[in-house]
């Protein structure tokens, strides 16, 4: 079904029987539980807060003795606040939060993984091209440099492909001065 022959259909209906299709996506449906727990209680601090602890968890787990350092579980919470609406710093913040969160584990643990850096630069270079969209460089900026930095201390073997994603926010500098 189309979005016209959708919105058709919506006017065709009375407003409680729209009331009552609502409830009834609300009670089947679990994504659109959801958004309507979101959209009429937004918790953002919360939602972050449980993302960071489950990621922080994929490296330095709590229960178990081995982490899993699962990339995937922080994209999926990034996605999902998208989905949401939740506000672009939050997301920002999970995002570096990320990349942090695993340059911490591998200054403590050298990783023989180069799926493992590889990873961590393509969470890098989404997170640096959201905030560059976002219009949210200079409040992030020192958050990026610090990640770019630590991958010369710990002497990551794709340095080089890290230095080209911030190069361009060398310029950006001269632009904002």
């Amino acid at each position: 079904m189309s979005k016209r022959n959708l919105k058709k259909y919506l006017e065709d209906l009375t407003k409680e029987q729209v009331a009552e299709q609502l409830v009834e996506l609300y009670d089947k449906f679990s994504e659109v539980k959801v958004y309507y727990d979101f959209v009429f209680n937004p918790k953002e601090d919360k939602l972050v807060q449980e993302a960071k602890i489950k990621i922080a968890n994929e490296y330095f787990p709590i229960k178990s003795k081995r982490p899993k350092l699962r990339r995937s579980v922080a994209q999926k919470y990034i996605k999902h606040f998208i989905a949401l609406g939740v506000d672009g710093f939050a997301v920002a913040d999970v995002m570096f939060f990320t990349i942090e969160t695993a340059q911490k584990y591998s200054a403590k643990r050298e990783m023989k993984y180069v799926s493992f850096y590889k990873s961590i630069q393509i969470a890098f270079h989404q997170a640096v091209h959201f905030v560059i969209v976002n219009g949210m460089v200079t409040d992030f900026k020192q958050r990026i440099f610090s990640i770019y930095d630590q991958t010369n201390l710990q002497h990551w073997e794709n340095v080089h492909a890290f230095e080209r994603i911030v190069t361009p926010l060398y310029d950006q500098d001269d632009v904002d001065s």
